[in-house]
């Protein structure tokens, strides 16, 4: 083998490749085979090179450019991925190396496979000047030519800065390492501009992205992790827009009885209770794969399966802020229904939602418009759409949790379900003003109001009657239920009125 093939292959040497292994790291060409299937991987345009000479280029150039492109396998599917290489050129992106990446975009979406970016990365390459900024947005536009077309999955291993943030913002899936750090502008160019004194981690690390940004939708301890957390993730995927999501033989009955839920109601309805219990008692072999777990952590969204089959799930959580909506949890769950209905993945919503969030910074921030992200979400949906209301579901939140009225093709309730414009007090207090003013033991009035209004309209049995519920359930049938719902459901054909798209209130 003559020494340029060498160079092609392998444009690291061995002294780079110690530095990353004595960091902890892997190398580029290491993380690509770690994560696919042994001896699966190919490789593409590894002899390219930088036409740029400038600013002592010419003596820079390495072959493949600072990426490695190609396909294999994982579990034996078809994926698209490349690799980012900071040990040549520190990852920087240039002409040739934007190139590769589009060429692999194109290829992706011609066969209809995942497409996986592994970016770590210094950045746009400053001697390539505009052609790096131009190598950029040919990845952005193939990026939403590829949304809704094929999942595309992007792992962050170090630096994202600047124009490099925008292709995994764009991307189904986020995934940072805790060595790994996302921003526009960098801790000099904050504190020099807005004298802000920051660090890295501070103004970028994974715990900003994962807990207040929201731009990490899954964290992993290391990049072995992280590599288990990319395989369970694709595994609930299809390959493309117009393949269904893998089926699973499991040896769960789909009938089996979730006696655990009988009592899992409190007996006020104040109290918090654990909705991910109800999540996993509901799935195949109680495993439920969260995703943006510790973000707007009032409602709960991920992947599990139902007799073999992926579900996405939605759930409001009671455990944090009483489960309202707010505008981060209206945006996350907005956005990864979205998705659900992109892949043919059928939706299951778990209700019990107390309202949307009031307050001067809710409004003012556009809880209206936020919130109405999840409204259009919903109605926009036309896969199979499975909801069950715990506990309680009140005003336009009722109406957003994919009520029948917004197109749920099968919506459930518990007997503790409480389904009303708000919750008693406070409805008694509107209506009974001057009744509850003037009496002369003002409490014990309200009481007997409250438990009248409890017993007339806070109970599941008026939605009905009125048949916007289709049944109420003991908790015990619910796995059984929701099944039968799912099958029932499951090849639905719904057209929407010819357009270019809807006009999401973003």
């Amino acid at each position: 083998m003559n020494s340029d093939i060498i160079k092609a292959k392998n444009p690291v040497d061995k002294k780079a490749v110690e530095k990353i292994h004595k960091s902890g790291r892997l190398t580029a060409r290491e993380r690509i085979e770690t994560l696919l299937d042994n001896g699966s991987f190919t490789e593409i345009n590894s002899w390219a090179t930088t036409r740029f000479t400038d600013f002592g280029l010419d003596k820079k150039q390495a072959y493949g450019d600072g990426v490695i492109t190609g396909y294999g396998t994982v579990n034996g599917r078809l994926i698209y991925i490349y690799a980012q290489d900071f040990a040549v050129m520190g990852g920087s992106l240039g002409e040739m190396h934007a190139q590769k990446i589009a060429r692999l975009q194109d290829l992706a979406i011609q066969n209809g496979a995942p497409f996986i970016g592994l970016n770590d990365s210094g950045g746009a390459r400053i001697q390539e000047g505009v052609a790096s900024l131009a190598g950029y947005g040919s990845i952005f536009y193939r990026n939403t030519l590829a949304s809704g077309v094929i999942p595309q999955i992007s792992i962050i291993f170090g630096p994202c800065a600047g124009g490099a943030v925008y292709s995994p913002a764009i991307t189904d899936f986020t995934i940072m390492t805790q060595s790994a750090h996302m921003f526009v502008t960098g801790p000099n160019v904050v504190k020099e501009v807005t004298n802000e004194d920051l660090t890295f981690d501070e103004l970028g690390g994974y715990i900003v992205h994962s807990t207040k940004s929201g731009v990490a939708h899954l964290v992993a301890k290391d990049e072995y992790d992280c590599f288990a957390k990319i395989k369970e993730l694709l595994s609930y995927l299809p390959q493309n827009n117009i393949e269904e999501p893998p089926f699973i033989e499991n040896l769960d009955p789909v009938n089996r009885e979730c006696k655990e839920l009988d009592s899992i109601i409190p007996p006020t309805s104040n109290q918090p209770y654990a909705m991910t219990s109800i999540i996993k008692s509901v799935l195949d072999n109680g495993i439920f794969f969260e995703i943006q777990e510790t973000y707007a952590r009032n409602i709960i969204i991920g992947f599990g399966r139902l007799g073999g089959h992926t579900v996405g799930m939605v759930a409001n959580n009671p455990e944090h802020l009483a489960g309202v909506l707010d505008i981060n949890a209206s945006t996350k769950a907005a956005r990864f229904i979205r998705f659900c209905d992109s892949f043919n993945i059928p939706i299951i919503t778990l209700v019990d939602v107390p309202g949307f969030l009031p307050g001067l910074e809710q409004e003012t921030n556009g809880i209206i418009r936020h919130g109405a992200k999840l409204l259009f979400a919903y109605s926009e949906a036309t896969v199979p759409k499975l909801a069950i209301i715990t506990r309680k579901a009140y005003g336009g939140a009722y109406i957003v949790m994919s009520s029948k009225h917004v197109g749920s093709d099968m919506n459930l309730a518990w007997p503790t379900a409480e389904l009303a414009v708000m919750g008693a007090e406070g409805a008694c207090n509107i209506i009974f003003k001057k009744e509850i003013s003037e009496s002369e033991n003002k409490k014990e009035t309200v009481k007997k109001l409250v438990d009248d209004y409890n017993q007339k309209f806070l109970n599941p049995y008026i939605a009905a009657k009125l048949a916007y519920i289709d049944d109420v359930i003991e908790p015990n049938e619910t796995r059984t239920m929701l099944y039968r719902g799912l099958m029932a459901n499951y090849q639905k054909r719904q057209t929407r009125p010819a357009k270019k798209h809807g006009n999401i209130p973003l």
